[in-house]
């Protein structure tokens, strides 16, 4: 039975473990304004939003793709959508605005807007001194596609919600609502009868993984869940890894950080924008709010792509990853982890409990470069990662890494050796293209030729190294703001 309120209504229902937060709303709860698009988490007519207790006291409410969320893991939350922004016939701020600025044509996605608007307004009320720029506004809306109005008065509709009357549904000035979901189980029974399984603690996941070996993993299910919708697949048992306390902690150690396997993109953010603001940068390329409010750093690597988008970054930052199994606790380097396509260094039973992210070093700098088809919410084609530290006139600690040029992500320990201890200079960096080229045959496929590839991964090399040049006769350089994408 999964327990949650809809709309500020108290709701207690059964499903199958493979049911998603859409289905739900469109069939049982004959809630129908939340529309399908694509069912795979991309052009956002699904959003809704779910606040839960955060273990910081806080509830807000973030935005996810109804299509490929699991139903189950709205136990204990309450979910929001475009039925139950009204107050009778007085829309929210978020409605009456896209009425005013002509917002909606065909309106398939405009409830998905709405909601994303309906997000990103409660953020408004909750920091009203905070500045709505672009880079908020863009974040925000980012995972909304609209086919007919373009975007123009979409964004005008989202800079003028400070300006209409704030409408409150019912059930935002119910002063016992929260306390009311904050009273429900965040989590089912872990032997559940419907086939999903909660465990709570990492001993609890182990045991559950050796009595169900046949059991899927789920986290943030962004990319899970397209099993469910694009290729028809049935999950009898799913284990859900984000009521398990030990993968949900951020540790700060003397060198660095543990980054538990089901901590998401959002909340990992401010550590990486504190101490490493070329990675939280590419944040904003990975996905969308929605997305990135869900995905897992630990389901990033467990996917094992080779585009995935953090598994570059990590391997130059010499990371390493903890994996927890019936025998205990190991750990090995991240390039160590990645095997062949597809395949890891996770044993039976074992998943990945923790990832170490190294305290940044003096002098260390990072870029990272990521080329798409599209600047937002789009896949990659080619990811290239780069550390280094200048001294003396020298490159030291070099470290390379590309994803979409192989089977699995990987560092190019050739190109990097070409580079050690070498001025930044032209010769230098002629030669690690060569050690490149003689190192990697990249893959063809949908996204872009071997050819393509193979010049681009050699031009992001020369980016670097006008970087280091710009650098150098002190110029200013926009190398971090990762906007580089492919036409």
């Amino acid at each position: 039975m999964i327990e949650f309120f809809l709309n500020g209504q108290h709701r207690r229902l059964a499903a199958a473990p493979d049911t998603s937060v859409l289905e739900l709303l469109r069939g049982p709860l004959a809630q129908r304004g939340t529309k399908e698009g694509c069912a795979s988490g991309d052009c956002g007519a699904c959003t809704v939003a779910i606040a839960r207790p955060d273990g910081d006291g806080s509830f807000a409410y973030r935005t996810l793709n109804a299509c490929i969320t699991p139903a189950h893991q709205l136990q204990g939350t309450h979910l929001v959508t475009v039925d139950g922004l009204a107050r009778g016939d007085a829309l929210h701020p978020a409605q009456s605005s896209m009425v005013a600025c002509h917002g909606s044509q065909c309106g398939f996605c405009t409830p998905g807007i709405v909601m994303s608007l309906f997000a990103l307004h409660e953020q408004q009320r909750a920091l009203p001194h905070q500045v709505l720029d672009n880079h908020r506004l863009e974040a925000a809306l980012g995972g909304n596609l609209c086919r007919c109005t373009g975007y123009r008065p979409i964004r005008d509709a989202a800079l003028s919600m400070g300006e209409r009357s704030d409408t409150r549904p019912p059930w935002a000035e119910d002063p016992t609502l929260e306390r009311a979901v904050r009273d429900l189980s965040p989590a089912v029974a872990v032997e559940d009868q419907s086939g999903y399984l909660t465990p709570t603690t990492l001993a609890e996941l182990t045991t559950a993984m050796q009595r169900h070996p046949e059991a899927r993993l789920v986290a943030g299910a962004t990319d899970l869940w397209l099993e469910v919708t694009q290729r028809l697949a049935q999950f009898e048992t799913l284990i859900d890894l984000r009521q398990v306390e030990e993968l949900r902690q951020l540790e700060e150690v003397a060198d660095g950080w543990w980054v538990g396997a089901a901590v998401t993109y959002r909340e990992w953010e401010p550590l990486l924008k504190t101490h490493y603001p070329a990675f939280a940068h590419l944040l904003t390329r990975l996905g969308s709010a929605q997305i990135r409010n869900r995905a897992t750093v630990g389901g990033n690597i467990a996917n094992a792509s080779p585009i995935g988008d953090t598994p570059p970054v990590l391997l130059t930052l010499d990371a390493r990853v903890r994996l927890a199994g019936p025998d205990g606790m190991r750990e090995l380097p991240l390039d160590a982890f990645f095997l062949d396509y597809k395949q890891t260094a996770l044993a039976p039973g074992e998943c990945i409990a923790a990832i170490f992210l190294p305290r940044p070093g003096d002098g260390h700098e990072q870029r990272v470069w990521k080329l798409s088809k599209r600047r937002e919410d789009d896949i990659s084609t080619l990811l290239g990662a780069f550390r280094w530290r200048l001294q003396e006139g020298v490159l030291q600690d070099v470290r390379v890494a590309y994803g979409g040029m192989a089977a699995i992500p990987l560092r190019v320990r050739a190109v990097e050796a070409a580079l050690e201890g070498k001025a930044p200079d032209e010769q230098a960096f002629a030669a690690a293209r060569r050690a490149l080229q003689q190192s990697l045959t990249p893959m063809s496929d949908a996204r872009g030729s071997r050819d393509y590839r193979a010049t681009a991964a050699a031009n992001l090399l020369e980016r670097w190294r006008l970087t280091l040049a710009r650098a150098e006769l002190d110029e200013p350089t926009q190398e971090v703001t990762l906007d580089a994408y492919a036409h």
